[in-house]
C-alpha cells in the first residue's frame, strides 16, 4: 500500500503513519527527488516507496508503471483529481470518486465510487475474491464429475465392452451438475476469511495444487466405488435373473449422482475441513441440493424407460446414499494432504 500526494511531505507522513501506510522501514521520498534517480537507481528505491509527496501527475504514472512492468505487480490506483487520471488509465484497476471526482478522473478509471468511500473498496476487493473463489470451486466440482465419468465408462468399456452409465445419464448428470451446482456454489457468500489470503498475483495458477489434490482425492474413491459395483455389485446385492445387468447399472447411476452430491457440499470449501459451516443459512444451495435429490429419486423410479433404469428398493436406495456419503470423509482426509498452495 503505497500513498502519493501532492501535499508536503511531513503531512503526508504523518497522515501515512496514522493511517498504517508508512512503517519503520519504509520510505517516503518528494517527487523531485524521485524524478532524479536512474533507473537502477529506482530498482532498488520503488520496492521500498510507502509515501510519495509533492508529487506531478507523471510521478504518479512514472511509479504505477514500474510496479506493473518491472515488478510484475498487479496495481490498483485511488483518485479524484485530473492529475490523478494517467495513473487511474495505467493501473490494473483504476478506482475514481463518484462524489468529489472529476469528469476526468471518471472516464480514466475502471470503477466508480459512488459514495466516495474507501471502505467500499474492501467490499469490492472482498467480493471480487469471493467470485474468483466460488469459480474455482465450481471448477473443481466439475473437473471431478467429468473425470471419474470418463474413466468409469472409458476403462469398463475397455475392459467389459459395455458401459454402466449410458448417454442419457450422463446427460441428465452434466444437466444437473453444470447448472444446478454451478447455481449452489456461485451462491456462496463471501467471509472474513477471504481478505486473509494472499492475492492472486499476475502469474498465479488458476486450477491450483490444492485443487488438483482435491480433484484426484475424490475421484480415486468415485472410480474405486464405481468399479466395485461393476465388478462385484451382482454378489455384493444378491441380484440375479434377467432384470440384474439393469438393476445394477441403475445402482451405479445412483450412487455416481449421490457422490456427486455430498462432494458438491466437500466443495464448499477446498481447505477448511469444516465444510458444514453456515450451509442452513444458504437458502439457495439447499434448494438445488434438495431439487437435486428429489430429480433423481423421479428419474430412477418413474422415468425408467427414457433413463434405462428401474425402480430401487429401499436397501439399495440406502446404499447408493450411504457410499457417496463416504466421499465427505474421504474430501476432509483429503485435505490433510499438504500441498504447495500455487
Amino acid at each position: 500500500l503505497r500513498m502519493v500526494t501532492g501535499d508536503n511531505i511531513n503531512t503526508a507522513k504523518a497522515i501515512a503513519r496514522e493511517c498504517g501506510i508508512l512503517t519503520e522501514d519504509g520510505l517516503a521520498i518528494e517527487g523531485p527527488d524521485f524524478r532524479e534517480k536512474t533507473l537502477e537507481e529506482l530498482l532498488v528505491l520503488v520496492p521500498k516507496i510507502q509515501v510519495m509527496a509533492r508529487s506531478s501527475p507523471l510521478d504518479k504514472h512514472t511509479l504505477v508503471k514500474h510496479l506493473r512492468t518491472t515488478f510484475n505487480e498487479v496495481v490498483a490506483v485511488t483518485g479524484d483529481g485530473t492529475n490523478d487520471a494517467p495513473a487511474l488509465h495505467e493501473a490494473d484497476i483504476g478506482l475514481a470518486m463518484g462524489i468529489a471526482g472529476t469528469e476526468v478522473a471518471k472516464e480514466s478509471a475502471d470503477v466508480i465510487i459512488l459514495d466516495d468511500n474507501f471502505s467500499t473498496i474492501v467490499t469490492v476487493a472482498r467480493w471480487g475474491r469471493s467470485v474468483y473463489v466460488n469459480i474455482q470451486k465450481f471448477v473443481q466440482f466439475q473437473l471431478t464429475v467429468n473425470v471419474v465419468a470418463l474413466l468409469v465408462n472409458f476403462s469398463s468399456a475397455c475392459f467389459t465392452g459395455n458401459a454402466p452409465l449410458t448417454a442419457v445419464q450422463l446427460l441428465w448428470v452434466n444437466m444437473i451438475m453444470d447448472t444446478l451446482g454451478a447455481l449452489a456454489l456461485a451462491t456462496e457468500p463471501p467471509n472474513d476469511d477471504l481478505m486473509k489470503r494472499e492475492p492472486v498475483g499476475r502469474t498465479g495458477k488458476f486450477i491450483t495444487n490444492v485443487m488438483w489434490r482435491n480433484i484426484f482425492g475424490q475421484s480415486i474413491y468415485q472410480f474405486v466405488v464405481m468399479w466395485y459395483l461393476q465388478t462385484q455389485g451382482k454378489t455384493f446385492f444378491g441380484l440375479e435373473g434377467s432384470d440384474a445387468d439393469i438393476v445394477l447399472n441403475t445402482i451405479i447411476f445412483n450412487s455416481f449422482v449421490f457422490c456427486q452430491v455430498f462432494n458438491e457440499i466437500s466443495s464448499r470449501e477446498m481447505e477448511k475441513l469444516n465444510v458444514l459451516k453456515g450451509i442452513l443459512n444458504n437458502y439457495v444451495f439447499m434448494c438445488v441440493l434438495s431439487s437435486t435429490v428429489v430429480f433423481q429419486f423421479i428419474m430412477v423410479q418413474f422415468l425408467g424407460e427414457f433413463a434405462n433404469t428401474t425402480p430401487l428398493t429401499s436397501l439399495q436406495w440406502l446404499a447408493s446414499v450411504l457410499l457417496g456419503l463416504v466421499g465427505m470423509p474421504i474430501a476432509v482426509v483429503v485435505k490433510l494432504i499438504p500441498v504447495g498452495s500455487s
